[in-house]
């Protein structure tokens, strides 16, 4: 099977980097290195917005192959692919007048290419500290001023479960996918990572076979599910570890690079 092996998508927030150092470790480093002169791509596969990964991928000497963003609906590739699936404006706006209405919820706006805070609040920097050097710039700015000239791909309120449960049962077309318990991410709920990741898989003519996927939080079940290789880290959550097809090492103890040499890609 690991001949068949043509794509290798990565989550970003502890999978590829870890959340003791930020940073990401030497092992993944040559790992990637080594599949791509093995010619299996690599992707970046997150719910970041593209954005908020410079952050990142500016300290890692990688040329990706292309990204999968804001848990897939912001696709694009070095040759050309340029897929972007937003939230759908009315339901952009009932989640608007939700939040301007529970003066206590923060949330996160996500565009293509910007993203911002509605307000700040203890929650926020408690997250933000927590993702170290990680941790993108916090932008401040109302809504109202963008959301009807902006497409907005993901808003990430800091609520709970039943809340968020709430949010998304009063719109059209909104699921959450959620990789901290602080926060969720409300998607489009016909989009998410596997989708995404389709999007690439066809555009080079490959199926879901052709892909070995990593991760380590709730947003990533359907992309471990989807993968015909799905990797849990060692450091994931529960329920990823249920979905994959392997659990490795955590990110810090070189899981990914174990995890390639398990399947015999490397």
């Amino acid at each position: 099977m690991s001949s068949d092996i043509k794509a290798a998508f990565f989550d970003i927030d502890g999978t590829l980097t870890s959340f003791v150092t930020h940073v990401v470790p030497r092992s993944t480093i040559d790992a990637l290195h080594a599949l791509q002169k093995k010619d299996v791509k690599v992707f970046i596969c997150s719910g970041r917005a593209p954005s908020y990964m410079g952050v990142v991928l500016d300290t890692i000497p990688v040329e990706f192959d292309g990204i999968v963003g804001l848990n897939g609906q912001f696709c694009t590739t070095r040759d050309g692919l340029d897929y972007r699936h937003p939230i759908d404006l009315h339901d952009v706006e009932i989640i608007t007048d939700w939040l301007q209405s529970h003066t206590d919820v923060v949330a996160n706006y996500a565009e293509s290419n910007y993203g911002y805070f509605n307000r700040i609040n203890a929650a926020l920097e408690r997250t933000w500290n927590s993702l170290g050097k990680t941790a993108p710039k916090i932008d401040i700015c109302n809504p109202r001023q963008r959301i009807g000239n902006h497409r907005t791909f993901q808003i990430s309120p800091y609520v709970d479960k039943a809340t968020e449960a709430e949010i998304a049962g009063m719109c059209g077309n909104v699921r959450g996918v959620r990789w901290h318990p602080d926060f969720t991410d409300l998607i489009p709920a016909d989009g998410g990572k596997a989708v995404g990741m389709q999007v690439v898989l066809e555009h080079f003519g490959w199926s879901m076979d052709n892909a070995i996927a990593f991760g380590d939080g709730g947003n990533d079940v359907d992309m471990l599910r989807f993968a015909g290789i799905g990797v849990a880290m060692g450091n994931a959550t529960d329920e990823p570890k249920t979905v994959a097809d392997y659990v490795t090492d955590s990110v810090d103890d070189a899981g990914i690079s174990n995890a390639l040499h398990h399947f015999e890609i490397l």
